[in-house]
């Protein structure tokens, strides 16, 4: 595996996806933001701090989940619709490169976009003195940035073997049940059902719990969680996210083209 031939597909994966006119999205979230910022506090009763905490960085998550997803879902299928995967592949290049260079290029423009709408997040609360804290906001765009990172490898995972429309949908179930698996769980346990108890434990383990990686309720009520449990929510979410990756370079090496 070459570093230099993945540096340069995520660099032209990351300069694609940026001609996509993706940062729009930057536009509507300050939009969203500058309402409620101005709406909150006559209708909130004095809770307007901790609501507006929770719309921005939800705002955020939900804007990087869709871009992870619908644009995730057409990188690969893209290249082979173009051709341009006839012509890359015989190269030196390999398709696990090719898989990972996509992925990291992707990751790179929801870095990019996250660190943007962090800033005008922080800009707007400063300017209108609501309390927070910037270390714990920090920490809460970290984990939402692997959270998108393994959603990137689960659209990519998808993308390489179906169309395009079917990878989204698909990719909008995983992302959808892996922030309710853990209700999923505790459901089957109180049904007092063998059959449901197994299906919603089998779900559980295979579906990835995104819920360990959304820090927004905590960063809203100022607490997050032990030092033991960041790490083990931060390695668990980089496994998964390597897990889908080589599943996704297993199919992709089997396809002919």
């Amino acid at each position: 595996m070459n570093l230099a031939r993945i540096w340069a597909i995520a660099a032209n994966g990351f300069r694609e996806v940026i001609r996509d006119r993706i940062f729009y999205f930057i536009g509507f979230f300050a939009l969203i933001l500058g309402f409620a910022i101005r709406l909150l506090p006559n209708i909130s009763l004095g809770t307007h701090e901790k609501i507006f905490l929770d719309l921005g960085l939800g705002a955020m998550a939900l804007l990087g989940a869709i871009v992870a997803i619908f644009v995730g879902t057409g990188l690969i299928n893209k290249e082979i619709d173009k051709k341009t995967v006839l012509v890359l592949i015989p190269k030196p290049l390999s398709r696990s490169e090719f898989i990972i260079g996509k992925h990291l290029g992707l990751c790179a423009v929801l870095a990019v976009m996250l660190t943007v709408m962090t800033l005008i997040f922080f800009t707007l609360l400063t300017g209108f003195q609501t309390s927070y804290s910037i270390g714990l906001v920090f920490i809460s765009q970290l984990y939402l940035l692997l959270e998108l990172a393994l959603l990137t490898a689960v659209a990519i995972a998808f993308g390489v073997f179906t169309s395009s429309i079917l990878a989204t949908l698909l990719s909008l179930g995983v992302y959808l049940m892996g922030h309710v698996s853990v209700d999923l769980l505790k459901l089957g346990q109180i049904s007092k059902n063998a059959t449901i108890e197994s299906l919603t434990s089998t779900l559980y383990l295979i579906l990835p719990d995104l819920e360990r990686l959304n820090l927004r309720n905590d960063v809203t009520y100022g607490m997050l969680p032990s030092i033991n449990e960041l790490i083990s929510n931060a390695a668990y979410g980089i496994i998964y996210t390597a897990l889908l990756l080589a599943i996704a370079i297993g199919i992709f090496s089997r396809r002919q083209f």
